[in-house]
């Protein structure tokens, strides 16, 4: 036979079955990340200059998971015209602010950062995010820099953003959440750079950057309805874990003397060494890790009270279900209503990204119609969406009566 009509099962060695590897090998090394808030890698490719200046991410904070009823609307499909219930994650998203902007110029071994412009104003949360210990520092934190705003009418200012303008084919801005508006007990602030597409030249950019410095950004104005988003974060930690956890492989016969959840063979005698592509246990979650392509169901507005409200369903209630999020709490900010899981436990800090492709196929370009969104409690088998159904069933109690 020629080389090429060789199959993998003669390039194999022997054995009486075929079987793919288990686990990929493009994830290694499987080690806990350095990068606890998830880290944009990659931006989508800035293309369009006809755009209007816009960011292409946004923060959120994972509350936890309900479902919806959904009609389906594909003509052709089995499914047309019928209802299905998809499972959502809902994430808060309160407004981020806008406090600098980075400027980067393209070098032959990638990009270099020219020069960083900060806002005149930064609140106390972005600077603690600058100082390891608060309490007992200072607090000095650019306050020398704030002058240069004032100084000869902010001349020194104004060439840094000129630079940035003249010089750069990237522009980013720094941003940061607002963590004092939720209820997770900290008070850094996570910050991040969120690149600025759109735009007829570098100029428009740095104009737009700096139009937004000390305003807050609400997620509505970064993300629409019906968008297809990358998510950005990190999975929920498993500690150390054996093989059959950790890369799937198959248990051995019940039998098997010393265990059955392990590896029966690691190698060949020569090389007189275990190869790296042989599964072996060890830590299992808390990578970084991104997923392509969350549909946003919904995506609601701080304040109200009827964010959950549907055509078919005219009950007046906002996302939280009764009882909270479990682990959670209650959402009092905006949200937004993501397809499906995604990674990290409760509270984690998730970014979402504008799509790196561009989407042609009908589930990716499907217009969502909720009929109905769950809001029964989480903590055991919800009976009640609000709570002046369960009020309504249950009737006058003794409890309520004193």
């Amino acid at each position: 036979k020629d080389k090429d009509t060789i199959t993998s099962k003669e390039t194999m060695s022997h054995r009486k079955f075929e079987a793919p590897r288990h686990g990929n090998l493009g994830f290694l090394p499987k080690k806990r990340t350095k990068h606890h808030h998830g880290r944009c890698r990659s931006f989508p490719k800035d293309k369009d200059t006809s755009a209007a200046p816009h960011l292409t991410a946004f923060r959120g904070y994972k509350a936890g998971m309900t479902h919806v009823v959904r009609g389906v609307d594909r003509p052709g499909a089995l499914m047309h015209k019928r209802e299905v219930v998809d499972a959502v994650t809902i994430l808060e998203t309160p407004p981020m602010v806008v406090v600098g902007v980075v400027g980067y110029v393209e070098t032959p071994r990638g990009l270099r950062t020219l020069t960083t412009v900060f806002a005149e104003h930064l609140s106390d949360e972005f600077k603690r995010r600058c100082y390891k210990n608060w309490y007992r520092s200072k607090r000095k934190a650019y306050t020398k820099y704030a002058k240069k705003w004032s100084e000869d009418g902010g001349k020194d200012i104004e060439a840094q953003l000129d630079r940035i303008a003249k010089f750069c084919t990237v522009v980013r801005v720094i941003a940061h959440t607002q963590v004092k508006k939720l209820n997770l007990r900290l008070k850094k602030a996570h910050t991040m750079e969120i690149q600025v597409n759109g735009g007829a030249d570098a100029r428009a950019k740095v104009d737009f950057a700096k139009s937004l410095f000390e305003k807050e950004v609400t997620v509505d104005s970064v993300f629409a309805k019906d968008e297809n988003i990358d998510v950005i974060g990190v999975t929920k930690g498993k500690g150390y874990e054996g093989v059959t956890t950790r890369w799937g492989v198959t248990r051995l016969p019940r039998k098997t003397h010393r265990g059955l959840r392990k590896v029966a063979c690691i190698g060949s005698w020569h090389p007189a060494r275990v190869s790296t592509t042989v599964a072996r246990a060890g830590q299992d979650g808390y990578f970084h890790r991104t997923e392509l392509n969350k549909k946003i169901y919904r995506i609601g507005k701080k304040g109200d009270k009827a964010s959950c409200q549907t055509d078919a369903d005219l009950t007046e209630k906002s996302i939280t279900p009764m009882g909270g999020f479990v682990k959670y709490g209650e959402i009092n900010e905006d949200w937004v209503m993501l397809k499906g899981a995604v990674v990290g436990v409760k509270k984690r800090s998730l970014v979402m990204r504008k799509s790196m492709m561009v989407h042609s196929s009908r589930k990716h370009l499907e217009t969502i119609d909720i009929k109905f969104v769950d809001t029964s409690s989480k903590l055991g088998h919800g009976r009640f969406q609000t709570a002046e159904e369960k009020a309504k069933f249950l009737g006058p109690l003794a409890s309520k009566q004193k």
